[in-house]
């Protein structure tokens, strides 16, 4: 079993970030280093935290050893022995053999540390570029990161010439590598404690209101009436690029040399209008024959990147609308059906994926009731009073870590009660909900976090290649400094506990922050006390507030704004509600039609069919020739009378208007 925990969650970690990825990403559409490269970068961030709890269990068995086959005379200078114990110390199940642990931190963190401050930034750019060959992305990439990369060269040069001329340094090359570790985990540890004060207000809260029936029908209102402002915006937005791309596939004929360039174009474009394109285009002119100004390249470089914007956003508004309106639809059957004397769960409207029997058989439509009207509210309630008690131990830990003398940290308490008995499960288990929750508080932080339309991860596929490639250099940033507060709160980090023990293989990578003193006695120490200030800021809503006060609408339950943007919402729904009625009662129309006078109407088809040919010359004879023409007119029109009743769509007389746009009515007059 020593390796074995560590090979299981090595698998599990990797199907969990690919199913993450799989959620916010799109496989098919999307080009596959940026898949490769996301997964990576989310795979090691979520394997450290994982493996971590075992490399803590791992050096306490080490400790315990170390402790039990020496005495106090043979201990040497590097480490000072605790008190042998009087019971034999028990190998863990998860024990990692020594050597194996230092090896996979070294290659985990490097690797990790190269894609965030290297690799991913390049491909944001190169992702991001409108250039029609893999040469022309590389160099648009070089020339925008040529500033980010030069700046940090920069500082770093002009730190090495200082540490050159001076001669009271003497530093080696463990020693430049752990100072820049601990420059980026400095601008980790920053950004954490933001998220954190965040996440840990924000994510009890959030719960707590998911119990509030009537809360999240007005949220979903409020949501509605802004996403229907983007979503105009993004159609309008499109249908100016595809004008501008009309102009220029007009302009440059199928003979011009950047013609290639605007097929790419059109490639990207909607179908709709690829077919609307195709229509109006002239192969046979030649663009020599007018002397029109053509555009250059660096203008369809830019206007390819313009489409592959405006076409993204397009599709995840549109998508995103018709996953607010389910959402919607669902609240308000909760909201009916909380008052229903069947105790029976009724939809207004058929799910529109076909659903999974086995869940269909489980998930009835009582069970439904009981779940959505009883016990789900009360589920909410609870698990928002627990992780609200877990964030309040994790604000005490982080204010009292520091303190050896007594010990103070709540999370120290408990890794070292456990350690006394050598309970190397609950041991695992308190470091894994530990660094699991501080992980939900800042992940889940980057996941809701939104900069306008530049980073914006959306669920259901609809995240772009930037936003993936982003979030995962954020991760790659935020998790080693997560992990060293993780250690310094529960006291196995040695600079915190003033302890010349054995360290972790995980701080022994890093290296002695000694180096650096006013880093590791003063910026680790007293700057995560900050997040006291950012959870009342959370709490009060502050941030919220200030931007409701710059213009940026947001949800707000004493804002006149907020009410007016929820009733706006409520009527769009309420739209949408009446138009997918009147679709669903037209089918139903149309399929019992079809089920009455289909049958029938196959039959007389028959009939005339299999009549006797003699009996239809006889009757062409009597009959004059006017006549039998005037009849075979009559039978066409009857049959195609009852075809065109079996495709009609029933009006509805108490809409609004019976045509929705004034366009088509102005052509019908």
């Amino acid at each position: 079993m020593s390796g074995a925990a560590l090979g299981l969650e090595i698998v599990f970690v990797f199907f969990l970030a690919l199913f993450l990825l799989h959620r916010y990403g799109d496989f098919k559409k999307q080009h596959r280093l940026v898949i490769i490269a996301t997964l990576l970068a989310w795979y090691l961030c979520f394997l450290i935290v994982f493996i971590l709890p075992l490399d803590v269990s791992t050096t306490i068995y080490n400790r315990c050893k170390l402790a039990v086959n020496s005495s106090p005379a043979e201990s040497n200078g590097s480490y000072v022995t605790l008190a042998p114990s009087k019971q034999k110390c028990f190998k863990p199940w998860s024990y990692i053999p020594n050597g194996i642990m230092p090896i996979f931190w070294r290659v985990v963190y490097w690797t990790s540390q190269f894609l965030t401050w290297i690799l991913l930034p390049f491909m944001q750019s190169y992702a991001r570029s409108g250039g029609f060959s893999i040469t022309g992305k590389i160099k648009t990439a070089l020339i925008e990161n040529a500033i980010y990369y030069g700046t940090y060269l920069l500082i770093f040069g002009a730190f090495l010439i200082y540490v050159a001329v001076n001669p009271d340094f003497n530093l080696q090359w463990s020693q430049l590598q752990t100072i820049g570790i601990a420059a980026a985990n400095t601008w980790g540890l920053f950004l954490l404690v933001l998220l954190l004060g965040y996440g840990l207000v924000e994510i009890p809260r959030s719960h707590w209101n998911g119990a509030k029936r009537g809360y999240l029908l007005m949220k979903t209102y409020f949501k509605a009436a802004k996403l229907m402002t983007e979503k105009a915006d993004a159609e309008e937005n499109l249908e100016d690029i595809m004008e501008e791309v009309r102009k220029v596939s007009e302009s440059i004929k199928y003979n011009h040399p950047l013609r290639k360039c605007v097929d790419t174009i059109l490639k990207k474009c909607p179908t709709e209008y690829q077919e609307r394109m195709g229509r109006n285009m002239d192969d046979y002119e030649d663009f020599d024959e007018r002397q029109n100004s053509y555009p250059s390249e660096k203008s369809l470089v830019k206007l390819h990147k313009q489409v592959i914007y405006s076409v993204q956003r397009h599709r995840r508004t549109q998508v995103q609308w018709q996953i607010l309106l389910e959402q919607a639809f669902y609240l308000e059957d909760v909201a009916k059906n909380e008052t229903s004397a069947t105790r029976q769960f009724v939809h207004t409207f058929h799910s529109q994926e076909p659903e999974n029997k086995i869940i269909q058989y489980f998930y009835t439509p009582a069970v439904e009731w009981y779940w959505e009207c009883l016990l789900r509210p009360w589920f909410y309630r609870v698990l928002a009073v627990v992780l609200a008690t877990f964030s309040v131990i994790v604000v005490w830990s982080e204010c009292t870590f520091f303190s050896t003398k007594p010990v103070l940290s709540l999370f120290a308490v408990f890794i070292q009660l456990a350690e006394k008995t050598y309970n190397y499960i609950y041991i695992e288990m308190a470091c894994f909900f530990t660094i699991f929750f501080l992980s939900i508080c800042v992940y889940s932080t980057v996941f809701r976090i939104r900069v306008f339309n530049y980073y914006y991860l959306a669920s259901h596929h609809q995240t772009d290649a930037y936003s993936l490639l982003f979030s995962g250099m954020l991760f790659c940033r935020l998790t080693p400094p997560l992990c060293l507060n993780f250690l310094g709160l529960t006291h196995m980090d040695a600079t915190i506990s003033h302890q010349n023990t054995q360290p972790t293989a995980y701080t022994s990578i890093m290296g002695s922050m000694r180096v650096l003193s006013f880093i590791a006695s003063g910026f680790y120490i007293y700057y995560p006390m900050l997040v006291v200030i950012l959870c009342i800021a959370t709490y009060f809503s502050l941030g919220t507030r200030c931007l409701n006060l710059l213009g940026f609408q947001q949800f707000m339950g004493d804002s006149e704004m907020t009410s007016d943007l929820i009733d706006e919402g409520k009527e769009l729904i309420r739209r949408e509600k009446r138009k997918r009625q009147r679709q669903e009662e037209g089918e139903n129309r149309r399929r019992e039609w079809k089920e009455r006078y289909g049958n029938r109407d196959d039959s007389t088809r028959n009939r005339a069919v299999h009549t006797d040919p003699k009996e239809s010359n006889f009757s062409e004879t009597n009959n004059s020739r006017p006549l039998s023409k005037y009849t075979r007119s009559n039978g066409r029109t009857e049959r195609d009378r009852i075809e065109l009743l079996q495709d009609a769509e029933p009006l509805d007389f108490n809409a609004d208007s019976i045509n929705d746009d004034p366009l088509e009515s102005d052509s019908g007059r």
